[in-house]
């Protein structure tokens, strides 16, 4: 490859951009009109502004995005995380104009992106999933026989996507009769279908996510496991490597569990399995992501591999860099995702950043798309920084992200660094004692 497009934008446009450099291929940044000062568009060899701020607008206009890529001539389309990245239909639109997608295939994408199809795939692969409904629900009555089977509490959950935006918990039957009928609109209205299904929901259980790769040629591995289980509204706060409450023996079961997934589907790419885990240590499978994941740097810190290089190498046609055999842990990495909120409320928080400053911490990694004197819009996830920490040991890391967030001065903004003085100091996160129900408890 001499030349990719970068269809998405902020840190993650940077991250790409960081990689298709090291490999010596030039890069083309797609911006909306707000986004026009940002280092993203800065960074690249080329910069298109391809409409206004709304994503729908800019960020989601696939077909300019392809007129842009076919007009420069690049070789392929990198798609971040977000927007289009498991969009089945862009990944196709992009090889039938003769471009790599760099991801996986489009028939891989729409199978892992539609619940209840990836839900039938892995259990006819041997993959545990959660108790639920195997198909569609249909109707509210159907919805709540089959809680009543299952018991209660269970988790509703929209067909066509995952996080907090498709997902209510419902703890009993007046709770599901009342979420069925807005959880199917507002399923339809962000993906498109409003098929919704039900899960038991697992109290306090961990979210542990593999990360797995494959090439076109069917070699797949895993590297290691992320657990994801500090959230918030469903959606991942801190994430960390290895798991501090993982068994040798489950750790190991489920590195199996989520490579046998993957070869189910003849997974290309990077991939990540996402498990719960009970408190008994017993899992089941709860999606697949099939494109880079926002945490993916407490991989890269933890194996010193570039993960987004080897995506680059393996849409190219290129065989896995290494064996399973060649990859080793080091360390310990935890990321927190620093966003522009009000702490307490978690209400945005836009703004000029007036002034940013933090402590010389060499544990550090910061992966941001923002400066000094850049400004947050309103228009976009209000992701500032992913600051991630890399110790010999998970107290070092801690202890890293602990002096950085003390140090850490900013001025324009809020953000939500005073929330992770507070989870910094509990005790049952230090000692690795938490579940998904944690924030709700802090």
């Amino acid at each position: 490859m001499k030349k990719i497009l970068i269809a998405n934008r902020g840190e993650i446009a940077l991250r790409i951009m960081k990689s298709c450099h090291k490999l010596g291929i030039e890069t083309i940044a797609v911006y909306s009109e707000a986004d026009i000062d940002m280092p993203f568009v800065k960074a690249a060899s080329q910069a298109f502004c391809i409409g206004k701020p709304p994503v729908n607008k800019s960020y989601l206009q696939s077909d300019k995005i392809l007129e842009i890529a076919k007009s420069e001539r690049v070789d392929a389309i990198h798609p971040g995380y977000g927007f289009l990245s498991e969009n089945a239909e862009f990944a196709r639109q992009v090889q039938e104009a003769g471009m790599i997608f760099i991801g996986p295939q489009p028939e891989t994408i729409a199978l892992m992106g539609d619940k209840i199809h990836a839900r039938k795939t892995m259990e006819k692969a041997g993959v545990p999933v959660v108790p639920g409904s195997g198909d569609g629900v249909k109707t509210v009555e159907e919805a709540l026989k089959i809680a009543e089977t299952i018991g209660y509490p269970v988790m509703l959950k929209a067909s066509g996507g995952g996080g907090g935006i498709g997902m209510v918990l419902c703890e009993n039957e007046h709770a599901l009769g009342k979420a069925y009928a807005s959880t199917r609109s507002r399923a339809q209205t962000y993906f498109g279908v409003d098929e919704v299904f039900i899960e038991k929901y697992i109290p306090e259980a961990r979210h542990i996510e593999v990360q797995v790769f494959g090439d076109q040629r069917g070699n797949i591995i895993h590297l290691f496991e992320r657990d994801c289980s500090i959230q918030r509204r469903h959606q991942k706060v801190i994430e960390e490597a290895p798991s501090p409450f993982l068994s040798d023996e489950t750790r190991q079961a489920l590195y199996s569990t989520a490579v046998t997934a993957a070869r189910a589907i003849n997974y290309a790419n990077a991939g990540t399995i996402e498990f719960i885990v009970d408190e008994q240590e017993n899992f089941y499978f709860l999606e697949m992501n099939t494109r880079l994941q926002v945490e993916h740097p407490v991989t890269e810190l933890i194996t010193g591999l570039d993960l987004v290089q080897w995506q680059i190498l393996v849409a190219s046609g290129e065989i896995l860099p290494l064996s399973q055999s060649d990859i080793h842990l080091s360390g310990h990495a935890i990321e927190f995702r620093l966003y522009a909120e009000d702490p307490d409320r978690f209400f945005p928080s836009p703004g000029e950043i007036k002034r940013w400053r933090w402590a010389d911490v060499p544990q550090l990694r910061m992966d941001t798309g923002y400066v000094e004197g850049g400004t947050v819009t309103p228009f976009y996830d209000p992701l500032l920084a992913k600051c991630i920490f890399h110790g010999k040991t998970r107290e070092e890391a801690l202890q890293a992200a602990k002096e950085f967030f003390k140090s850490q001065e900013i001025e324009g903004i809020k953000t939500n660094g005073p929330l992770f003085l507070r989870i910094l100091s509990q005790q049952d996160f230090l000692n690795g004692r938490y579940t998904t129900g944690f924030l709700q408890k802090t």
